[in-house]
């Protein structure tokens, strides 16, 4: 949700229109020359930008954006009819940035261009699938869709069974010392069970994983879908972070060497095929899965880890990829199958090249804190005290509670009566309200307290107090739901300030921040006055070796634009005034950057503004500014109280389930929890999707070019605060599918979705037998500054987006076409039909491209 920006824009088709472009002045200078010459080429580039532009000559020594008034979205549509031409060379956006008048192109294609960098090989597309055609048959996908229906209805009943035989044993223990030892040995038997359930299904269902190809929809893809949902659930994957995830990967089959450190929450699922050597540090962020789906075909394969490597944050590791001993993998980085990073060598950008810039900040002193211990710490606490409250709390509640208590007599049904529903309402009025009021207060003063035991820039060990305290600040500061409560509003500003951010002097524009910003230490970041930062902000406050930790603060410049997906390290060389387009790799060398664009990961220069986004400066101060900016700040509040009056409506009605459910025990038993549970899910994704569409009017959106202070962005950021709950447990389920249908997108037959996500669905068309990633995402708005554009998206049959990819507004992928891991499609590109595109910004991937 939220803004997002890559590079300056205009308004998108069918949209309000942007300012037109202003018509070159003075006469056309095109050169005419022999054939084959490159004024050849000028000639002919000219006259495409000129149709492209609706002028009558473009100047081939004119600057596309500050002489010609273009932007990046029109130039997408020059390089699309560019490449369009066969007696043209292919032109990216990136050969726009860099050569951005038609005669430095028209040079630079002609490899001419003085000062070309040195040509880096790109890794060469992948193999077809050998099982891509045909398609799986209906029966196949329908068999495939029942069974996993029938594996979530089975599991959710097995649930059921478990928690009401846990309850009445619990609750026939004497007093409440007894209740509490009961609980003790419940909770371990539950946790237990949870966590070697998933190895347990592993080693029975699928044994060791070896490279392969897996059809989806088959039966074989069935016992992949099980198992990857199956280690998804296990309550060790909240301990990401601590040895106890280590081991649990161990035993589901990854060969991991002493000292390794895994900070993300992405679960590798074909375990075997992982290897990582001793001293090892992964990131938060990184995806390394070991397996990939293209074109309806799941491959697995190896990714190998030597020792003493870092992979940074933000990063995909394709299958067939490594890294050599001592081998570092810059933030916002990739590496595509078949490529190896050499011991001792540092690589970054998208994908993935060498660089002299050192991502490992922090050297290793010490031996860290005992692991074994800190994990063994971590189990006690689990077992003896937060289960055992929980679950022990819970069934006390049942017995203490009258109202509770005569809900699991076995008298009338409580239900019938118009008291249920008296005390359902205030319970849930209690807990919601309550609850959220007293969470903010523990939020805004609990971290503050134990970041005094944190001194900044000191190096401590890992898995020690001083590492929990910072886990602790970490996971109590980034609670979601206050950021989507406060965020796309100005009333984020002071929440932000109260976790410790560094934010004054305030420029309050109304949309300083999105809903989804994320910090390892708020007590050590600092946004200067006048920026305004998208969705998908990490500030990376933290730095790790394999024995230690420090924090350091981060500051991002005043009057700066983040876009979306932007992971800010220390030591970031950007200053004021600047755009960090989304996914860019913030740059650690050269220069402090100030007053420019910076795009792509490696990252590359780009103007900070064009003419065209100053369309609506004119309402960003003064009086105009005062009086709009309090209309959204009043209408931001009323959508602040919508969002929770949709959520505790959730709340109660949940609330009223439970205790059905609650009061049909005595009769059903172990079936009343089971149904309640189903019909409480149910509920649940029914109601998000109807408040969404509900915003909407029930209505598709249609494409805008707007100011921030207009009431239809407004309505939009409503919209985005009340986004339908995203539903993790349907990724790689027919079901995803019917989910985005009804929320408005335009789906084809047999779509599979392993983790995307879209934040204006009904702007998003796909076609059939698309192939979805986990981590990608289809984004059809973006903003910068005061400027918010949106337009639609269109995937053709066939299409496959790799893991974290993203595409923008605007975008058409053409049948059969493939984007390759971490790929940033940028805004109004067309993909031809069967190409292979990739890198940050895309491009076209072929066995013979280079990247100049």
């Amino acid at each position: 949700m939220g803004k997002s920006v890559e590079a300056p824009v205009a308004g998108p088709a069918g949209a309000s229109p942007a300012p037109a472009a202003a018509p070159p002045t003075g006469p056309s200078t095109v050169p005419h020359g022999d054939p084959g010459e490159p004024a050849d080429t000028e000639t002919v580039l000219a006259a495409t930008l000129a149709a492209v532009l609706r002028v009558e000559h473009v100047r081939t020594d004119a600057h596309f954006f500050t002489d010609l008034g273009a932007d990046s979205l029109l130039m997408a549509h020059f390089c699309a009819r560019v490449r369009k031409r066969a007696d043209l060379p292919s032109v990216s956006m990136k050969d726009i940035y860099r050569y951005p008048t038609i005669s430095g192109l028209a040079t630079a294609l002609a490899g001419e261009a003085p000062g070309t960098a040195a040509r880096t090989p790109v890794p060469p597309p992948d193999p077809e699938p050998s099982e891509a055609a045909p398609p799986v048959g209906t029966p196949a996908y329908l068999l495939c869709g029942t069974l996993q229906l029938l594996t979530l209805l089975g599991c959710s009943f097995l649930v059921a069974v478990v928690t009401s035989s846990g309850y009445e044993w619990m609750s026939a223990a004497p007093g409440p010392g007894g209740v509490y030892l009961r609980a003790v040995l419940f909770g371990a038997v539950i946790f237990l069970g949870l966590c070697g359930l998933p190895v347990l299904a592993k080693w029975v269902l699928i044994g060791r994983w070896k490279p392969r190809e897996i059809r989806v929809w088959s039966l074989t893809y069935f016992r992949f879908w099980a198992v990857r949902t199956l280690m998804h659930v296990s309550p060790l994957v909240l301990f990401v972070g601590s040895p106890l995830y280590i081991g649990y990967l161990r035993a589901l089959g990854a060969k991991i060497g002493r000292d390794v450190t895994i900070l993300s929450k992405h679960v590798p699922v074909c375990t075997d095929l992982l290897t990582v050597g001793a001293g090892t540090v992964i990131r938060k962020d990184a995806y390394f899965t070991c397996y990939r789906a293209r074109a309806g075909v799941i491959r697995t394969g190896p990714v190998t880890l030597g020792q003493n490597v870092l992979v940074s944050e933000a990063t995909v590791l394709d299958i067939g990829t490594s890294l050599g001993d001592g081998a570092q993998l810059g933030h916002a980085s990739s590496l595509h199958p078949g490529q190896a990073v050499p011991a001792g060598e540092h690589w970054h950008g998208s994908p993935a090249q060498r660089t002299e810039v050192d991502y490992q900040r922090l050297d290793a002193t010490g031996r860290g804190g005992p692991r074994t211990a800190y994990g063994a710490l971590q189990l006690l606490s689990a077992l003896l005290v937060y289960l055992p409250l929980s679950i022990g709390g819970v069934s006390i509640l049942l017995v203490e509670v009258p109202r509770l208590a005569t809900l699991l007599d076995a008298g009338p049904l409580a239900f019938t009566t118009w008291s249920f529903y008296g005390d359902a309402l205030v319970t849930s009025l209690a807990l919601f309200f309550g609850g959220t009021l007293a969470g903010l207060i523990v939020v805004v003063t609990v971290p503050r307290l134990l970041n005094l035991l944190i001194v900044p820039g000191k190096v401590y060990p890992l898995y020690g107090l001083h590492y929990s305290l910072h886990r602790t600040i970490a996971r109590m500061t980034n609670i979601k739901f206050f950021m989507r409560l406060f965020g796309d509003s100005s009333y984020v500003v002071p929440y932000l300030g109260r976790l410790g951010y560094g934010l004054l002097p305030v420029e309050q524009t109304g949309s300083n921040f999105g809903t989804e910003v994320r910090q390892e230490s708020p007590h050590l970041s600092t946004v200067g006055s006048g920026t305004m930062v998208a969705d998908g902000l990490s500030i990376m406050n933290a730095e790790y070796s394999r024995t230690s930790f420090c924090l350091s603060r981060v500051a991002i410049g005043p009057h700066n634009f983040l876009g979306n997906a932007v992971h800010y390290p220390p030591g970031g060389r950007t200053g004021d005034n600047c755009l960090l387009a989304t996914k860019v790799a913030v740059p650690l060398d050269g220069p402090v950057r100030e007053g420019v664009g910076l795009l792509g990961s490696p990252c590359f220069e780009i103007p900070r503004s064009v003419e065209r986004d100053a369309a609506f400066d004119h309402l960003r101060s003064g009086e105009a500014l005062r009086r709009r900016l309090a209309a959204k700040n009043a209408y931001n509040l009323r959508t602040m109280g919508l969002f929770l009056l949709v959520r505790w409506s959730q709340v109660f009605v949940v609330t009223l389930i439970v205790w059905a459910a609650a009061d049909l025990y005595p009769v059903w038993g172990a079936p009343a929890v089971a149904l309640g549970s189903v019909l409480a899910l149910l509920f649940s994704v029914g109601h998000s999707v109807c408040a969404e569409r509900a915003v909407n009017g029930f209505r598709r959106q249609a494409p805008r070019y707007c100011s921030i202070y207009t009431p239809y962005f407004w309505r939009h950021e409503r919209f985005w605060k009340l986004h339908a709950m995203p539903l993790r447990f349907l990724n790689g389920t027919p079901f995803k599918a019917l989910f985005w249908r009804a929320l408005g997108a335009r789906v084809g037959r047999r779509l599979f979705d392993d983790g995307c996500f879209l934040p204006e669905r009904s702007l998003v068309t796909f076609g059939d037998h698309c192939t979805l990633n986990a981590g990608s995402v289809i984004q059809c708005h973006s903003q910068e500054d005061g400027t918010f554009k949106s337009d639609r998206t269109t995937l053709g049959d066939g299409c496959t987006l790799g893991t974290g990819a993203f595409v923008h507004y605007g975008a058409t992928v053409g049948d059969g076409a493939a984007l390759a891991p971490d790929t940033f499609l940028m805004k109004g590109e067309d993909v031809p039909r069967h190409a292979r595109w990739g890198g940050n910004p895309a491009r076209e991937m072929t066995d013979t491209m280079t990247e100049k």
